[in-house]
């Protein structure tokens, strides 16, 4: 199907899926991180001490999400979709009205748990569990609200709080989220999409096993998958959490690292469709050993060079990662373990992907408080994704020989 075709005939839910991803902005650590410097000097917080406040509240996010997010698989998705962004408005409402450290905790808890969590995990879910043969452009279409919100609302941010101040634009973003994103998501979800096309080709089985949360967690193959996808979570939330420090640290300016963010951006949605019209080719499992060699690369130039242009760099690397991931980790799971139990077993993953985020920062945190070099910190990033790569080849190619056995198999007991 031409790819405006298809976009015209799912405009629908392709729009709630982006923008369930774009306003999970208000849980992102590139948001929440724009507010760091002013909440560590309200209560006086070191970037230690911030760095494991945030990780604490992530954590326990992560632990959250296991039990929360079944409930894709429960109710219908425009029910969960309203709980799910009234709950985010909440805790919005409780960033700007912050007035002790327990309370942070608290909200920074919630806007981890309900925006980065709830919201992408929803969006996915939908995509993966809507679509089959064009899952990959679905998934990398819906994926691209998570770049349109990196790309614009740190600046919106910026210029808002220089007129609102950080806790006045806080309070804008829960009129956002009540009047525009709530109502929006409740129309384009009123219409729940049935599944119309099925791929049947050498790469995809013609029957497929649907494994249930239990039997992915007893699948080796599934620990070492996820193992590759934690890097860009950990690695990304790590330096956007701590970039004043790295500018500080490099001589540059924030305004220099701002707009490297458009690289990033750019290179992102770029990969991300490109990703999803591979996906659609040659299959998720073929393109998963590839997409963490960029990120590797990206943190030896960080490491390596102090010129400016590697911060231009690094997020031009990044984002190549970026948009695989986005898109391949869309596509991936139902991929290999069926669509039926897909809510369950993606709330496993999208925690584990949220605690790596959290662990991120706080460990970086506490190591640039005792004295470790940058460089060296990211140097040990740049070599996990190198040894990741290596496994994910290895379990690739052990994944795609398991779905052959079983479709041969499927063959010969209906023959």
């Amino acid at each position: 199907m031409p790819f405006f075709t298809f976009l015209r005939d799912n405009l629908r839910w392709l729009g709630a899926g982006l923008l369930l991803t774009f306003f999970s902005s208000f849980g992102q650590t590139y948001f929440i991180s724009l507010v760091a410097g002013d909440l560590r000097a309200e209560f006086g917080l070191s970037h230690g001490a911030f760095g494991g406040l945030y990780m604490a509240a992530t954590l326990c996010s992560a632990l959250s999400l296991t039990f929360v997010g079944k409930a894709v698989d429960r109710f219908p998705l425009a029910l969960v979709s309203g709980g799910v962004v009234a709950a985010l408005a909440l805790f919005t409402a409780g960033m700007a009205s912050v007035s002790s450290v327990a309370m942070l905790f608290v909200v920074l808890y919630g806007l981890r748990l309900f925006g980065q969590g709830m919201m992408t995990h929803v969006a996915m879910t939908a995509m993966g569990r809507w679509y089959d043969a064009q899952r990959g452009r679905a998934v990398s279409i819906a994926s691209l609200g998570i770049q349109c919100g990196e790309a614009s609302l740190p600046l919106v941010f910026v210029t808002l709080a220089g007129l609102l101040g950080w806790r006045g634009t806080w309070w804008l973003g829960v009129g956002v989220l009540v009047l525009v994103a709530l109502p929006a998501l409740l129309l384009l979800l009123k219409v729940e999409r049935v599944p119309r096309g099925t791929i049947h080709t050498d790469e995809r089985p013609i029957v497929q096993r649907q494994w249930t949360r239990g039997e992915v967690l007893r699948d080796p193959a599934y620990w070492i998958i996820s193992a590759g996808t934690l890097a860009p979570p950990f690695i990304g939330t790590t330096i956007f959490f701590h970039q004043v420090y790295l500018v500080e640290l490099r001589g540059w300016s924030m305004e220099m690292f701002a707009s490297a963010f458009m690289a990033m951006s750019a290179m992102t949605i770029s990969c991300a469709l490109l990703a999803g019209y591979l996906v659609d080719k040659v299959t998720a499992l073929r393109l998963l050993p590839t997409f963490l060699l960029p990120l590797g690369l990206a943190c030896v130039l960080l490491g390596a060079v102090t010129h400016p242009f590697a911060a231009f760099g690094f997020m031009a690397l990044l984002g190549i990662s970026y948009g695989f991931s986005s898109t391949l980790f869309g596509a991936l799971w139902p991929e290999i373990y069926g669509a039926r139990h897909l809510g369950s077993i993606r709330s496993v993953t999208v925690a584990m992907m949220v605690f790596a985020s959290a662990l991120g920062p706080g460990l970086t945190g506490y190591l640039i408080d005792a004295g470790v070099a940058y460089s060296l910190q990211v140097y040990a990033m740049a070599l996990y994704c190198l040894l990741a790569a290596l496994a994910l080849t290895l379990v690739s190619r052990h994944v795609r020989q398991r779905q052959a056995e079983g479709s041969v198999a499927t063959g010969a007991a209906s023959g």
